[in-house]
């Protein structure tokens, strides 16, 4: 038997070196967690409590997104910082500013996927309208949005990244070495009527707005903050119980026959389950109205008895009407009503007691008003284990159906 060569070192194999552990987002880790976060990366339970507030504070007050820049923290720390998070958020991929100053952002985040934030000024001030999905299930058929399928559910660290990119845009984070700004906030509301109804992405949503409103953050008070849904009534009340932020109902119809053209979610919940919801809805009071959206389409639900039955609808509930010029875009089958029309629509609502104020168009010539957003590349439906391996997600539970079961939603 002839003896095998021996082993030379260089004929050794070399033994491959483990690959680094990924680091962690800190956006969008609620308190609880963030404190979680650093006990495992090393930190002493007794001092987590002081760190979680100085992390805190320089990414949601400063806008730090360098840990190096974390002057209160030891030099060691910030390296342990630094080896096992990190501070992303979304990556801005194009803006465009309407004559009318209106912004409009094209955000990228995880797997390549698109969004659209917008930025509309008044006065000083500004509202912020953030997305909570890539695309949207609700196929609502005078919505641009809707004509995109849905691809996933944004994260909530994508949700906060978005009022984050804003204030980088607007330059509203604090000077390094200085106090945080008290003067008029150029971001004084966050509407989340971007992309995608938000109750179907209920956890991120709730944990990305509780983030906003910590009073040691970016802290914007939950008045600040309207929800916009087209009505899905289970979370309703866990809106109002675990957020608190201000409600709007894209209602734009006064029948159920109507509604379920218009808004194809009301045949699951119609009018009367949803109004039920509404009228239990926590801290409901003539201070805290809920909203109702109503988009102004030309001959289809703009009429007087339209007003009327709007008003007898919402009866009891304190409410006031935004009625919506309807905003246009290629190939929709509906017109915007005319002007005298809505009008006269506005002068029934207002004289039964309503406020009932005709919104602006803004933005329309970027394609950037109510309605309108859809991002510039559309993705190929995915089922949900690629997509959630694209964005780096926990892999969704499979759900294994035995032979001839009904589907339970």
């Amino acid at each position: 038997m002839t003896a095998s060569p021996p082993i030379t070192p260089e004929a050794m194999p070399i033994p491959r070196k483990a690959p680094a552990p990924a680091r962690r987002n800190l956006v969008g880790l609620t308190r609880p967690q963030l404190r979680a976060a650093l006990i495992e990366a090393g930190t002493p339970e007794k001092q987590a409590k002081m760190r979680e507030t100085q992390v805190w504070q320089w990414l949601y007050q400063k806008g730090v997104r360098d840990f190096d820049q974390m002057t209160n923290l030891a030099k060691d720390y910030r390296a342990r910082l630094k080896e096992h998070f990190t501070i992303e958020v979304p990556e801005v991929v194009a803006r465009t500013v309407s004559a009318d100053g209106t912004r409009k952002y094209l955000v990228r985040i995880a797997g390549g996927h698109e969004v659209e934030v917008v930025y509309i000024p008044e006065d000083g001030r500004g509202t912020l309208c953030i997305s909570s999905q890539v695309g949207c299930t609700l196929t609502c058929t005078f919505c641009h949005t809707g004509t995109q399928r849905l691809v996933r559910n944004l994260t909530a660290g994508e949700i906060v990244g978005q009022i984050m990119l804003a204030r980088d845009d607007l330059g509203e984070w604090p000077e390094p070495g200085r106090a945080p700004k008290d003067e008029t906030r150029l971001i004084s509301n966050v509407v989340l009527m971007g992309m995608g109804e938000p109750l179907y992405n209920f956890d991120a949503v709730r944990d990305a707005m509780l983030i906003t409103m910590d009073g040691e953050g970016i802290s914007l008070s939950r008045r600040r903050i309207t929800l916009s849904t087209s009505g899905v009534v289970p979370e309703i009340p866990r809106t109002g119980a675990e957020i608190g932020c201000m409600l709007a109902i894209s209602l734009h119809a006064t029948t159920d026959e109507l509604r379920n053209q218009l808004v194809p979610i009301n045949r699951k919940y119609p009018l009367a389950q949803l109004l039920e919801a509404l009228r239990a809805y926590p801290k409901l009071s003539n201070s805290e109205r809920i909203t109702f959206e109503y988009v102004m389409l030309k001959g289809v639900n703009d009429s007087d008895e339209d007003a009327r039955r709007l008003v007898k609808l919402i009866a009891g509930i304190p409410a006031k009407i935004n009625l919506i010029p309807f905003n246009e875009w290629p190939g929709v089958p509906y017109e915007r009503s005319d002007w005298d029309r809505i009008e006269a629509f506005a002068d029934i609502v207002h004289k039964a007691g309503y406020a009932s104020p005709i919104r602006t168009p803004r933005g329309e010539d970027i394609m950037a008003a109510c309605g309108q957003l859809k991002s510039a590349t559309e993705r190929a439906r995915k089922n949900r284990f690629e997509i959630a391996a694209e964005a780096g997600l926990p892999q969704p539970e499979r759900i294994v159906r035995r032979p001839n079961a009904p589907d339970v939603h």
